[in-house]
């Protein structure tokens, strides 16, 4: 019987799954929808069963059911870091906590930070506390739900849910584990027992594993819910975003994955470890491997945002709009932190701005300015990743917003870089399947899936226009800050959460 591989990545807007061969050939995929809900300013959750297992299931069960090939094994990703408090079967106790993109635990990223010290920190782990680490938002847990936490036994991200879920194994992968900030030692390895005990004191932590290792096999139980057989390997996984970068052959120091999606993030592999403050140091998806990483707040939620703001439901027709209009928008520079933002800047209280508005502007003239702060976004980024020693080679680029055309064309203007983008798209759940055919033997360890099927080249008659621009956005944020700011503390108090309005995160 044909022996086929099962990927599935849960990530902020929808969960996607793959089935392929052993050689990388797409048999089958699938997509199931879902949304976050913003409860109240800062803070991004999902239903964890409604999310994240019922996708696992529905995924699953739409991708086997009728087919003769069998699973040699499953791996799953997802979003992360999220905090999911759950009791000893697993079960929920609260949505889960999303990643850098709630931002809720800034106070306690500024205690954590200031008790523990800013350097010992940034050494051990790699990086600073921000809105992004998973430390801050298990504290937070502990202060402002006191019965949650004294009634959580298990604390899990998507992929390790996943896990658990299918095997009735408790185990976090090393990639996601150094992304909980402070309790992971970078250099060792493991998790730092002096601050787990600090952060979540008596909560029994998962054991670690490497994303593409067995950590357990399917359950009868889980068998009978998602129609995967009973005994199928099933690998730990990892954060969606390195297995993503896996899928489209990012291996090599050097080497950066640009990620376009609801957020935009960048991954690059190094040769030895490179920390920065105002970036994220992690380990990567094989045994000592380790990577750079920066993600913005928001991105493709931006361009959301302005399609349900117009009322149209045509991204096309927003698109064609935007082409339309002139390289610079007619003047027009957007700030695009229409969630607070993550690196560079780590300042949950950053705002969205947008300068040069005229009575003449038209929303195409928006929705071109809103593509081109992404381009500027991510020209501040490879700034700072060149800032730090670690200047990208080869760019990657992946996501629903890199098939447009538009969208990778205005950031290599806006860049000044060329931008890879591969044959196959489909995301991190491919890059799960190629972690799970290694992981039961299938695939070879120095194998690449990925084929390159065009490169975007910046257009050298752009230049001029956005190099002014980009310095006129570099100038923007520093000057609104504080008026944003002062803004953002309306927001916090104008919702009742006493627990932001005395200021942001000082990283």
């Amino acid at each position: 019987m044909t022996e086929v591989l099962l990927g599935i990545d849960i990530g902020t807007s929808s969960a996607k799954g793959v089935l392929t061969l052993p050689d990388g050939t797409v048999l089958a995929t699938a997509v199931r929808a879902h949304r976050p809900s913003m409860p109240r300013p800062g803070w991004v959750e999902h239903d964890a069963d409604r999310d994240w297992w019922a996708a696992v299931v529905e995924l699953s069960r739409q991708l086997l059911t009728g087919r003769r090939e069998r699973p040699a094994g499953v791996c799953v990703s997802g979003i992360g870091p999220c905090v999911l408090a759950a009791d000893a079967a697993y079960r929920p106790l609260r949505p889960a906590i999303l990643y850098g993109v709630d931002t809720r635990a800034t106070t306690q990223a500024r205690e954590l930070s200031d008790r523990l010290g800013e350097r010992a920190v940034l050494e051990r782990g790699g990086s600073l506390l921000t809105s992004q680490s998973a430390g801050p938002k298990l504290a937070w847990l502990r202060r402002h739900e006191p019965d949650t936490w004294a009634a959580t036994r298990r604390f899990l991200m998507a992929s390790s849910l996943a896990v658990a879920r299918l095997t009735g194994e408790y185990v976090l992968d090393h990639h996601s584990a150094s992304q909980c900030q402070p309790m992971y030692d970078l250099a060792g390895q493991r998790w730092y027992e002096p601050w787990c005990d600090v952060v979540a004191p008596g909560l029994a932590l998962p054991r670690l594993a490497w994303p593409g290792e067995v950590v357990g096999s399917v359950t009868p139980a889980a068998a009978e819910e998602t129609g995967i057989p009973t005994g199928t390997p099933v690998a730990a996984g990892t954060i969606d975003a390195w297995a993503e970068a896996l899928s489209i052959g990012v291996r090599k120091p050097g080497e950066t994955m640009l990620m376009y999606g609801t957020t935009m993030f960048l991954v690059q592999m190094l040769a030895t470890p490179v920390t920065d403050v105002r970036l994220w140091a992690t380990r990567g998806v094989t045994p000592g491997s380790t990577s750079l990483a920066g993600g913005m707040a928001t991105s493709g939620a931006v361009t959301d945002w302005w399609r349900r703001i117009t009322g149209e439901d045509d991204f096309d027709r927003l698109s064609g709009e935007a082409a339309a209009t002139p390289a610079g928008a007619d003047g027009l520079v957007m700030l695009p932190y229409f969630a607070g933002e993550r690196t560079p800047l780590f300042d949950p209280d950053a705002r969205g701005v947008i300068l040069g508005l005229t009575l003449r502007h038209q929303r195409g003239h928006l929705y071109r300015a809103a593509l081109e702060a992404t381009g500027y976004a991510v020209r501040h980024h490879l700034d700072v990743f060149a800032e730090a020693g670690a200047a990208p080679g080869r760019l990657v680029a992946v996501g629903g917003g890199a098939r447009g055309g538009l969208w990778t064309q205005i950031v290599s203007d806006v860049t000044g870089q060329p931008q890879e983008l591969p044959e196959q798209t489909i995301g991190a759940c491919y890059g799960d399947a190629r972690l799970v055919g290694e992981a039961v033997g299938l695939v070879a360890p120095d194998t690449d899936w990925a084929r390159t099927a065009e490169v975007v080249t910046p257009r050298v008659d752009r230049a001029e226009v956005y190099d002014d621009l980009y310095r006129i956005y570099r100038d923007a944020y520093p000057a609104t800050r504080d008026l944003t700011h002062a803004l953002a503390a309306r927001q916090h108090a104008d919702s009742g959460d006493r627990s932001r309005v005395s200021g942001p995160d000082p990283h």
